[in-house]
């Protein structure tokens, strides 16, 4: 793919404002709106695909996601960190799953304090069924790629997230 083919509009248009932006930092700023707005567009497919489709959001699927990858289920402490959400943002979320069934709360053993989430066998399999759903419509998205460029593609991004970790801040905390 060349720089030339766009498909959807980028943020800011792909648009820098600042002049005094030296080539390498205003290349990296582009670069970075570009990953930006293509997550944006991908996530915004996915989530209307998932209220459509299933009458769910996002947040719901990716809890189901992670506690399908849990057989024993994951504390509310776990799970808040495995979707790098605070507890707070997942408790309403977790009371929504309990109320339609797909998941069910038990006390830790030994730790009455401690709640455990895991996915009801019915939440278990309405899951399975979105997410392979949900694969078909990112494999859908990603289709203009060549298996080759995929791979390349995802093995820069690996380098980009290792250079992002190097680059650490207290904004990270």
């Amino acid at each position: 793919m060349t720089d030339s083919i766009v498909t959807f509009r980028e943020k800011h248009d792909g648009e820098l404002g600042d002049a005094a932006l030296d080539s390498e930092t205003r290349e990296a700023v582009r670069l970075w709106l570009r990953l930006l707005s293509c997550t944006m567009v991908i996530e915004k497919r996915v989530r209307r695909g998932l209220a459509e489709q299933f009458q769910t959001t996002l947040p719901r699927f990716d809890i189901l996601a992670a506690l399908d990858r849990a057989e024993q289920g994951l504390s509310m402490g776990a799970l808040g960190r495995a979707l790098l959400v605070s507890n707070g943002n997942i408790t309403g979320l977790v009371q929504t799953l309990v109320r339609d069934g797909d998941v069910r709360l038990s006390n830790a053993p030994g730790d009455r304090r401690t709640a455990i989430v895991q996915l009801t066998p019915e939440g278990r399999e309405r899951f399975r069924a979105m997410a392979a759903t949900h694969h078909g419509w990112i494999a859908e998205l990603l289709g203009g790629l060549t298996g080759p460029d995929r791979a390349a593609l995802l093995k820069q991004l690996g380098g980009l997230q290792a250079s992002i970790a190097a680059a650490g801040t207290e904004f990270d905390q």
